[in-house]
């Protein structure tokens, strides 16, 4: 990428978030809530969509990573009585050491056995949540609310369950990882990684050390992963097994796959529209998730690099 295209990159990415920073005036209380998780949730397919779009692993294990970053400070605010700020410290932590544990482990497989891999790993760690439900709450979960402190800035003391402080907390963490993960791809790191994406045996011939270059993604994206979960259980207060099952795999395969793998902004617009599209469809029927589950196909069909993918081919080729 050119330095002139990597301008418009940045100046896009930063439209987009100040963008969302004046349209909280606008929102209704739903939609300002709405948003609100849309952006943590979109944060969560920022970091699968490092692993699939850019080194080109398809993983079903993510869930694991997520759920670690909401146990890691949902579980230190309910037992330990600590603030949200050290909680989230330790979220992230726990996210990012078991991501680098998972990958010594399953790197050493590719394509489907990875997928069918890390699928495993997550189910195992799912299965521990209700193992252990006396700590972990199982299926019913742990509510936060009475042990969560004010987040204090400086002099400041910021109650997270304010629907302002909530959205841009959210807006703030969406940033952080929005753009991190804009100078990744855009690094001579990124750059292996989508070499190693498209020929891996290539790519290795040249001289890079392609399985370290493969941690490294891996490790970034359960970071990345873990802080969203982190973020969100300080934000919605609620921390349960649902969060490690293997749903929360499979939806930010879809957001990335809808919104475009291999695309910085295209987690924002997959988990906006399919956010959107649930929300519209349930209240229409209550079979609901078969008419979210035509409208996903014929998006796909239509849009097989996924809307940001389709923008990238047709009008912004500099479009990371």
């Amino acid at each position: 990428m050119t330095r002139g295209n990597g301008r418009r990159a940045l100046v896009l990415h930063l439209a987009v978030l100040l963008a969302l920073l004046i349209l909280q005036v606008f929102l209704p209380p739903f939609h300002h809530g709405m948003v609100a998780r849309i952006m943590v949730l979109a944060t969560y397919a920022i970091g699968y969509n490092l692993l699939l779009g850019y080194a080109g692993l398809m993983s079903l294990g993510h869930a694991m990573f997520f759920a670690t970053g909401v146990y890691g400070a949902g579980l230190m605010v309910y037992h330990l009585d600590l603030g949200p700020a050290a909680a989230f410290l330790v979220g992230i932590a726990a996210s990012t050491l078991v991501a680098a544990a998972v990958g010594l482990l399953t790197l050493r497989t590719t394509g489907v056995a990875f997928l069918i891999v890390t699928m495993m790993f997550a189910q195992v760690f799912y299965l521990s949540t209700l193992l252990f439900s006396r700590i972990t709450g199982g299926d019913q979960g742990l509510v936060l609310t009475g042990h969560l402190q004010p987040l204090r800035l400086g002099g400041l003391k910021l109650a997270l369950a304010d629907p302002g402080v909530k959205y841009n907390v959210a807006l703030a963490t969406l940033a952080a990882c929005l753009l991190v993960n804009l100078w990744l791809v855009r690094s001579p790191a990124g750059r292996v990684l989508v070499a190693i994406r498209e020929n891996e045996e290539r790519t290795r011939m040249l001289g890079y050390n392609t399985a370290a270059y493969r941690l490294l993604a891996l490790i970034a994206s359960g970071a990345i992963a873990g802080t969203a979960g982190a973020v969100y259980a300080l934000l919605f207060s609620y921390v349960g097994s649902t969060f490690a099952s293997i749903l929360y795999s499979i939806y930010p395969l879809l957001w990335v796959l809808l919104g475009g793998a291999g695309t910085t902004v295209g987690p924002l617009i997959g988990a906006g529209l399919m956010a959107y599209i649930v929300d519209a469809a349930s209240g229409l029927t209550s079979s609901y998730l078969l008419v979210v589950g035509l409208a996903l196909v014929v998006l796909v069909m239509k849009f097989p690099a996924g809307l940001a993918g389709a923008l990238r081919a047709r009008w912004w080729r500099w479009l990371p």
